[in-house]
């Protein structure tokens, strides 16, 4: 079938025609295509797009036109499209990534909210009284005078009872702790 019947066909919607013009094109379409992008696998994506738009366009096409140079004129046009298309996701690829780290938390974000939970659940197991104190000291910056006329214990009892608290603690936040912290 010459040039101009396989087109009439194809824009008749002749299944046959599509394919005889597939196997006929398709693989000097590829190694166009490939010399331009530098990849079989894409060569082949992009010569696939072109046969499925000719495909869809097939009522369209003009009579006096010659299919082998749609073909490679679309595919030459697709594979440039698809070089610059990469060639800006280059270019714009470390923006991206700036992006994304800014929203990302820093590691150090997460270890302190780490630290944050874990202090939170050490504080909370403390017995009732020794957290009382510890909350009142270090939460509301009450002085040990002023905690011991608040619970009306003596000041003795609040330095013991923090004592115990700040030892409670050191043990249970020790892996969070560098060597020589105090709290």
């Amino acid at each position: 079938m010459d040039s101009d019947a396989l087109l009439e066909s194809l824009r008749r919607g002749d299944e046959s025609a599509f394919d005889s013009i597939f196997r006929q094109w398709y693989p000097s379409l590829v190694r166009s295509a490939e010399s331009i992008v530098r990849s079989r696998a894409v060569a082949e994506e992009v010569v696939q797009d072109v046969m499925l738009e000719l495909w869809r366009r097939r009522e369209s096409l003009a009579v006096d036109s010659s299919p082998q140079a749609y073909l490679f004129q679309s595919t030459r046009n697709r594979a440039l499209n698809h070089v610059r298309h990469e060639r800006v996701e280059r270019k714009s690829e470390p923006e991206i990534t700036r992006q994304t780290e800014l929203r990302t938390p820093a590691p150090t974000n997460l270890v302190e909210e780490e630290i944050s939970v874990a202090l939170r659940k050490a504080v909370n197991e403390l017995p009732g009284r020794c957290r009382e104190v510890f909350e009142l000291s270090r939460t509301h910056g009450l002085k040990y005078s002023e905690i011991a006329t608040t619970l009306g214990i003596s000041v003795k009892t609040v330095e013991a009872q923090m004592g115990k608290a700040l030892k409670t603690l050191r043990v249970k936040l020790a892996p969070w702790l560098p060597h020589g912290d105090a709290l």
